[in-house]
C-alpha cells in the first residue's frame, strides 16, 4: 500500500474536488497514521449498498450516488439495497464481491453486528467506506459522516433556550443500535443535564420507525399535556408521523401561539425545511447527503487507487480524526432555522 506524504494526500484530495469548487489549499494536517485497513491494487469496481429506501433522506443519497459516479469517474456496480437489514447487508456484500467489487461503501444500521463482515473484507484486502455510521468494531478504510454527538448538544441548546430552561420535552430516538442513535441521545441527555436541569426529557427509543415514533409521542402528549419540545432524531422517518399527531391534537400552531410545542429535528431533508417555513417545526440539523455521497466515492476510489490519508483538518471544512478501527471524516452539519432556511447551498434546498 502506497503511503502518500500528508502535502500529497491533500493536494490531490483538492484537485479531485477543483470542479466542485474547491480552490484553496488544504490546511496543513499533522501525524503519520494511516487508515487501517487495507487498500487494493490501483483501479477497480465500487460496490455500494444502500441502507434504506424508507427514508427522504436515505432517498435523497441514493440519487446522489450515481450521479456523482459519473461526475468522479467512479466504476460504479449496480448498487444493492439490504433494507435496514443486517442479514441482507451481510448477503449483498458477498455478492459484490463474488461480481469483482474492490471496495465497498455501506452505511450499516446496526454498528454492531457489521463487526465479522468488516474483518472477512479486511482478510481480503478490500477497503470498505461507511456512511453516516462507524462500525464498533471491524478495519475501515474511512467513515464518512457528520459529528452526531453534536446534533444532539445542539438540539438540546435549541430547544433549552426556546423553553426558558423548564418544562418538559420528548426524545424521539433512533436505534440504540447504531453509533447515531446513541451518540445523539446521550450527547442530549448529557447537555440537558448540565445545561438544562429544570427540563424533564421522555426517551422514546423508535428504531428509526415513524409508527413507533407516533404512537409513543402520543402516549406522552396525553400521559403529559404541557409538554413543551421535541427531538426527533430523524426527520426523514419522523417528521410525517410528529406533524400528524401534533395536527390530531390541535397543538400545530405557530410558534407565537402558546400552544406551539418546539420541535428541533435531525436530517435536512426539503419536507423539514418546507416546515419550518411553515412554523411547523421550528429548526433541523442538516445532515449533508449530498457529501455524505460526494466523499464516500471519492474515499473508495482513492482506496482502490491505494491513497492513503493522515487525522487533520481537512480543505472542504471537514476534520479527519483517528478511530481505534480506522479514520473518520467528520463533515459539517449546520442548524436550520427560520433565518437561515432558504440558504441557497443547504443541499435540501437543492434537491429536485
Amino acid at each position: 500500500m502506497r503511503n502518500l506524504s500528508v502535502a500529497a494526500s491533500v493536494t490531490l484530495l483538492a484537485l479531485a474536488l477543483a470542479a466542485c469548487g474547491s480552490s484553496d489549499p488544504a490546511p496543513s494536517t499533522a501525524g503519520e497514521g494511516a487508515s487501517s485497513a487495507p487498500a487494493a491494487a490501483a483501479g477497480g469496481k465500487v460496490g455500494v449498498d444502500f441502507p434504506r429506501a424508507d427514508s427522504d433522506f436515505w432517498n435523497s443519497y441514493n440519487k446522489y450516488v450515481p450521479q456523482l459516479a459519473t461526475e468522479q469517474g467512479v466504476d460504479l456496480m449496480p448498487p444493492t439495497n439490504s433494507q435496514n437489514d443486517i442479514a441482507k447487508l451481510v448477503a449483498n456484500t458477498q455478492a459484490l464481491v463474488s461480481q469483482g467489487a474492490k471496495a465497498i461503501i455501506m452505511a450499516p444500521q446496526d454498528t454492531g453486528a457489521i463487526a465479522s463482515t468488516l474483518d472477512q473484507l479486511n482478510s481480503k484486502s478490500i477497503p470498505v467506506v461507511t456512511v453516516d455510521t462507524r462500525p464498533d468494531k471491524g478495519n475501515v478504510y474511512m467513515v464518512v459522516r457528520a459529528d452526531n454527538k453534536a446534533y444532539g448538544t445542539k438540539a438540546c441548546e435549541f430547544l433549552g433556550e426556546k423553553l426558558g430552561g423548564s418544562g418538559k420535552v420528548v426524545q424521539l430516538m433512533g436505534a440504540l443500535s447504531s453509533i447515531n442513535g446513541r451518540d445523539r441521545a446521550e450527547a442530549f441527555r448529557d447537555c440537558m443535564k448540565t445545561k438544562f436541569p429544570n427540563i424533564t426529557v421522555f426517551e422514546e427509543p423508535t428504531e428509526w420507525e415513524g409508527t413507533k415514533a407516533a404512537s409513543m409521542l402520543q402516549t406522552r402528549l396525553e400521559q403529559h399535556p404541557d409538554i413543551k419540545g421535541v427531538y426527533m432524531h430523524a426527520g426523514g422517518v419522523h417528521l410525517a408521523p410528529t406533524l400528524q399527531v401534533l395536527k390530531a391534537k390541535n397543538l400545530l400552531v405557530p410558534p407565537d401561539d402558546p400552544k406551539h410545542i418546539f420541535v428541533v429535528s435531525n436530517d435536512g431533508i426539503p419536507q423539514e425545511f418546507a416546515a419550518i417555513r411553515a412554523g411547523e417545526i421550528d429548526a433541523t440539523v442538516s445532515q449533508p447527503a449530498d457529501l455524505y455521497a460526494k466523499y464516500a466515492l471519492f474515499y473508495a476510489k482513492a482506496a482502490v487507487e491505494g491513497k492513503t490519508f493522515q487525522p487533520g483538518p481537512t480543505d472542504h471544512d471537514s476534520t479527519i480524526i483517528q478511530l481505534p478501527n480506522g479514520l473518520e471524516d467528520q463533515l459539517p452539519a449546520p442548524l436550520v432555522t427560520k433565518d437561515n432556511v432558504d440558504d441557497p447551498n443547504l443541499w435540501g434546498n437543492q434537491v429536485k
